[in-house]
């Protein structure tokens, strides 16, 4: 099985309005550097964010542990501070033009992007996978696109905005579809034909380098990894852990299935598309794209679908037990949007408020 790694987008928020809280600059000075758990933290786009990526791992009880005690500690520096740490996809409200982090590239990104940086409030789930070569992942990424619907069904966690209910279970997801690339990636023949489309879109629209090439998937320049971001941040560290280890085993079928000649899946990509947004509104609780019908199915069928096409790769280290487990977790309690949904209806902003607090560390 290859080698994985995380990383996860928090917000911080004022707990009795669940806006923004300005407070990522101190936390992240606060965490920087505190090896081996805060090594990797980093500044996000806006003053309210942060983001931590994993070290490389290659068993799930490290990335568990691992997981479990980045969020305490991030929960202890954001309670320090009178705020919430969040794991949400969008804050329940916002307020006027957000702050975005003094950093160079983030006032590049403001300059480019103009009126859409007031709803770039959001916050995303990225999971590197090990690839041999790029070659390689390029092959892959035509399989594994397909089934990127499907994943965002299960990572779906952002239903409010402006203090309403969107009707979409990841608004999020509806944000980025305005950005200047975004999506499921097209099919590439090779390496150089990737490489080649890449370097043509920088200078066109937002796209100012390679960084800002931001598909649901795509290969990285600075490591030899496969990077999946399609999902909404995780309100907890079980939901991430489901996400990486189906992710995992996804792009690992992927990469035997090119190395076999096992041709891509068929499907038309204004219908791939269509099923993106479909899955954005409806998550698991309706019907969704099933890539390999091109038709709609239970949500049940599709995941059951997406299983039997990783089917090799999850038994191979053990893991079918434990991916049905946080499977049958999440449907016992939802995803992210439902329970967030869940909380609204019993008890307002205040249960929400503690649900998105207890949710940071929790581990069952």
């Amino acid at each position: 099985m290859r080698t994985f790694g995380i990383e996860e987008e928090f917000i911080f928020l004022k707990p009795a309005t669940l806006q923004p809280a300005n407070v990522g600059d101190a936390v992240h000075a606060e965490l920087l550097g505190r090896a081996p758990i805060s090594r990797f933290v980093s500044h996000e786009f806006l003053a309210s964010q942060i983001e931590r990526s994993t070290p490389v791992f290659e068993r799930f009880e490290e990335a568990s542990a691992d997981l479990l005690a980045f969020r305490s500690r991030l929960a202890r520096a954001a309670l320090s501070r009178g705020v919430l740490a969040a794991g949400v996809g969008a804050p329940f409200q916002t307020a006027g033009w957000p702050e975005v982090t003094d950093v160079e590239r983030y006032h590049t990104v403001e300059s480019e992007f103009r009126g859409l940086v007031p709803d770039h409030l959001i916050n995303g789930l990225h999971v590197h996978v090990g690839i041999p070569n790029r070659e390689a992942g390029v092959q892959a990424l035509n399989r594994v696109r397909v089934w990127l619907p499907t994943l965002l069904a299960l990572a779906v966690n952002s239903p409010f905005w402006r203090g309403a209910d969107t009707g979409f279970s990841s608004w999020r997801s509806v944000h980025m579809r305005r950005w200047s690339t975004i999506g499921c990636p097209p099919l590439f023949t090779d390496a150089a034909d990737y490489d080649r489309r890449i370097r043509q879109l920088v200078g066109v629209g937002g796209t100012y380098d390679l960084r800002t090439i931001w598909w649901n998937a795509r290969l990285p320049l600075e490591h030899p990894t496969m990077e999946i971001r399609v999902c909404d941040a995780q309100l907890d560290a079980p939901s991430t852990l489901l996400l990486a280890a189906l992710t995992r085993a996804l792009v690992t079928t992927a990469l035997r299935d090119s190395e076999t000649d096992v041709a891509p899946i068929d499907i038309a990509p204004e219908l791939l598309d269509a099923g993106l947004w479909h899955a954005a509104r409806e998550g698991v609780e309706s019907n969704l794209l099933n890539p390999v019908s091109g038709t709609l199915e239970s949500s049940t069928a599709v995941t059951d679908a997406l299983l039997n096409y990783c089917g090799d790769a999850i038994d191979e280290v053990g893991n079918r037990d434990r991916i049905q487990t946080l499977l049958a977790r999440t449907r016992r309690l939802g995803t992210g949007a439902e329970r967030q949904r869940a909380a609204m209806r019993a008890g307002g902003q205040s249960a929400l408020a503690a649900l998105l607090e207890h949710a940071l560390t929790a581990h069952d």
